[in-house]
């Protein structure tokens, strides 16, 4: 992207959801509008100020962090989507007064917000402080379509606990995406309509679609469809696709500790994947937060055995599973590296050794795989991601469907094949990665990225120029 450097005299407050993936693009796009002179003060949880480190050494002066009140440890409403619904809630009571009272004391306040999509009540906080905010949306145009539709129109099964293959079609939406129940997220059914939580997550998010404006990290040509249907449904133009936000090569702020340390040092990872042939190693990773049960690991663990790749599996199984992941370590030998925990994904993905991704279809790791040219390999397990699959599959013919979930877990037989056909180097998929690949390199080097992101910046300029 450019970088470019006229001081603006922006000063714009950033605020992500305390969790890594969505922190971590936010913080990326906080860094290319830091290229472009603005000044960034970015808003964060004690236990994440961490990850902040190598963009305030990058951006010394113009970078700046308040740290919030952390949330009390006590919020643990089980299942685990009662957990979101209740952080999600108990961040808007304790950050809204803490916030207000930061802007209404500030000697040079920021001229606007931009917040992730799980902190939609900030939309409020913003119309109060009467500054302009942009939500961001670390998740693609066609999920955020889906999602809109969701919390206008709550799906409805009058037997969801019976038939969890009842179909949920979405006809508003381009293509008219169908999802069996069992892949609606608990957040959006209408059985929790009672629900105080519920109801304020689908107060927060529709408080997305009426804020200023909205920013994707996405690009232009890959959800182009998405993007205008989304316009048409805020009302305007103000919906701008900036992404990929990651770094490009050489960048400082890409390094291989950005987000955690791996249990294996990234030297040895690269040592390992510099002995292999080009396009011979699939790499299989499914997110910083879903855990694989006992069924799924076995069947990956016997796939990749089976199969004969060279890989890379990083997952995180429970703690009574460990057992399996170390034994399955100590067969395979130097066929492949098992790591636990953070893993640094964009470096492995850009290693010429690196044929094949098979993921979870978590946002941040489509992009990672799209701009890296690999072929992908998909099994969502939750949230978007069933929805990031239909793009990267039926719309995109850039991925090979593999498992959804813990309802079609592969046969392990039939995920072994799939692991060698995704090496294949002339399969049409290969073609499409290429394609992909070259298209966001080419949004986000002077092309339609570019110049959103320029546009967005004069547009906050102009707003500041009336006050």
């Amino acid at each position: 992207m450019s970088t470019t450097k006229s001081k603006t005299n922006l000063h714009i407050v950033a605020y992500p959801f305390p969790s890594a993936g969505h922190i971590i693009p936010l913080l990326d796009l906080t860094h290319l509008l830091l290229t472009r002179g603005l000044n960034v003060t970015v808003l964060v949880t004690p236990s994440n100020v961490h990850l902040l480190e190598p963009y305030l050494s990058t951006h010394p002066s113009s970078l700046k962090h308040l740290v919030l009140p952390a949330l009390v440890p006590d919020i643990t409403p089980t299942p685990p989507h009662k957990r979101l619904l209740a952080i999600m809630r108990a961040l808007r009571d304790l950050h809204y007064p803490f916030l207000l009272q930061w802007f209404q004391s500030h000697p040079s306040p920021p001229v606007a917000i931009i917040s992730d999509f799980f902190l939609g009540w900030t939309h409020h906080l913003a119309c109060e402080l009467k500054v302009p905010r942009l939500c961001f949306s670390p998740s693609g145009a066609f999920g955020m379509s889906v999602a809109f539709s969701m919390c206008r129109d709550p799906p409805k099964n009058n037997d969801p606990g019976e038939d969890i293959n009842f179909q949920i079609s979405l006809p508003m939406v381009p293509n008219s995406p169908t999802y069996p129940w069992w892949q609606i997220p608990p957040y959006y059914r209408n059985d929790l309509e009672a629900d105080p939580d519920w109801e304020f997550h689908r107060n927060s998010m529709l408080a997305n679609f009426e804020s200023w404006g909205i920013v994707f990290n996405s690009f232009a040509s890959l959800e182009s469809v998405y993007f205008d249907h989304l316009k048409r449904e805020v009302g305007h133009n103000r919906v701008w696709a900036v992404g990929p936000v990651l770094p490009l090569e050489g960048d400082v702020i890409g390094s291989a500790t950005r987000g955690g340390a791996s249990s294996v040092p990234c030297h040895k990872l690269m040592m390992w994947l510099d002995a292999r042939l080009d396009n011979s190693v699939v790499y299989v990773c499914f997110g910083s937060r879903a855990v694989l049960t006992s069924k799924q690991l076995n069947v990956l663990a016997t796939a990749l055995e089976c199969s004969g790749v060279h890989f890379i599996l990083c997952a995180r199984v429970p703690d009574d599973q460990g057992s399996i992941l170390d034994g399955f370590r100590d067969r395979m030998g130097d066929r492949g590296l098992v790591i636990k925990g953070w893993a640094p994904q964009v470096t492995i993905l850009r290693h010429r050794a690196v044929g094949s991704f098979l993921t979870h279809c978590g946002w941040n790791s489509v992009l990672e795989g799209l701009i890296s040219g690999v072929v992908m390999l998909t099994w969502p397990m939750g949230a978007e991601q069933f929805t990031n699959a239909l793009l990267l599959v039926d719309q995109l013919s850039v991925a090979i469907r593999t498992g959804e979930g813990t309802e079609n877990i592969p046969d392990s037989n039939e995920l072994a094949r799939l692991l060698v056909v995704s090496l294949d180097k002339i399969k049409p998929q290969n073609v499409r990665a290429k394609e992909l690949s070259d298209a966001a390199l080419s949004a986000v080097k002077g092309g339609s990225s570019d110049k959103d992101l320029d546009e967005l910046i004069k547009q906050l300029a102009d707003i500041k120029k009336l006050e």
